[in-house]
């Protein structure tokens, strides 16, 4: 079994077409089918079925697709670290970032990293945490940036290490009710619409968390509206429609201008003695069983120089 036959194989398993799979790989379409009909009678198998002018998978096909991907992405990685003995001068790096660590601290980290290591490509993916997680150990991502918890069913195999911490403030607009105040008690958290990001975001995973440490059910909130990014979230809250728990890193800006307020959560308001705080970690992930790359070691010393607080 070669390389290049796994290759074509996994190619017309990704078209399920001979044609295009040929086009895909610069090949002819008689070289395709040539190798397909190889690797069966080496082995006995039918790895596709044809049916009139489709093609689908059969049972050995299926099995040999997930093989063979395992086998070419070990070979890329083995591959990778030879290029790597060259002093870190070429080579690659897959990154994956939830939204609020990957627009607003890791650009600062990648242009350092950049400026050490000029020859060296990172690809940065920006996804939810959920997507982030699963991406990571699927092996997607080399390493992955999220923040708040990461749930244990999530992170099988997985290192998980806090590399930072972002505070999560509560904030409104110029007209809301709450703008001329600095606090409010916690019974009042419910006397107002909330806009939310979706489920799965670190962001609303460390808020609803809050809550339910605080003794408050997230589920009695009025949220008028969900949304997929912090930056829309920010918009619709200028604007005057309800509050939002956002990381402090993302309206650092429009707190500077007066566009939007911080609002703390006290247990009275008429003379607080506790204040209610929500700190989110910057968590760095990375598989446990997959080869650590000297490019990955270099980036994930770079991700933990001073600057670490996202206040």
């Amino acid at each position: 079994m070669k390389l290049e036959q796994l290759r074509v194989f996994l190619a017309v398993a990704e078209h399920l077409h001979f044609t295009r799979a040929a086009d895909s790989l610069y090949i002819t379409q008689p070289a395709v089918s040539a190798s397909i009909q190889t690797l069966e009678e080496e082995y006995g198998v039918k790895l596709f079925h044809r049916i009139g002018r489709h093609i689908e998978l059969t049972d050995a096909g299926e099995m040999l697709q997930i093989e063979a991907q395992k086998i070419l992405d070990q070979v890329e990685l083995t591959a990778q670290g030879l290029r790597e003995l060259n002093d870190l001068q070429r080579g690659g790096l897959k990154v994956g970032s939830s939204l609020t660590v990957g627009n607003y601290w890791l650009p600062h980290k990648i242009s350092h990293f950049k400026q050490q290591y000029p020859g060296i490509s990172i690809h940065c993916t920006i996804a939810n945490a959920e997507e982030i997680v699963s991406g990571t150990v699927s092996g997607l991502f080399d390493l992955g940036l999220v923040t708040g918890e990461v749930k244990a069913s999530l992170s099988q195999n997985l290192s998980v290490s806090m590399i930072g911490q972002d505070v999560v403030t509560i904030v409104v607009g110029q007209s809301h009710a709450w703008f001329g105040r600095d606090r409010i008690s916690l019974a009042e958290i419910t006397d107002t619409a909330w806009i939310m990001r979706e489920p799965g975001s670190g962001s609303r995973y460390m808020f609803e968390r809050s809550l339910q440490g605080w003794g408050v059910d997230p589920s009695t909130l009025e949220i008028a509206l969900i949304l997929t990014t912090s930056e829309m979230i920010k918009a619709v809250v200028e604007g005057g429609i309800g509050a939002a728990a956002l990381p402090r890193s993302i309206v650092r800006s429009e707190l500077k201008l007066g566009t939007l307020k911080a609002i703390e959560i006290v247990d009275d308001t008429d003379a607080p003695q506790h204040i209610y705080e929500m700190t989110q970690p910057v968590i760095l992930l990375r598989h446990q069983k997959r080869f650590r790359t000297r490019i990955s070691k270099a980036f994930e010393e770079v991700l933990v120089e001073p600057e670490k607080v996202l206040v």
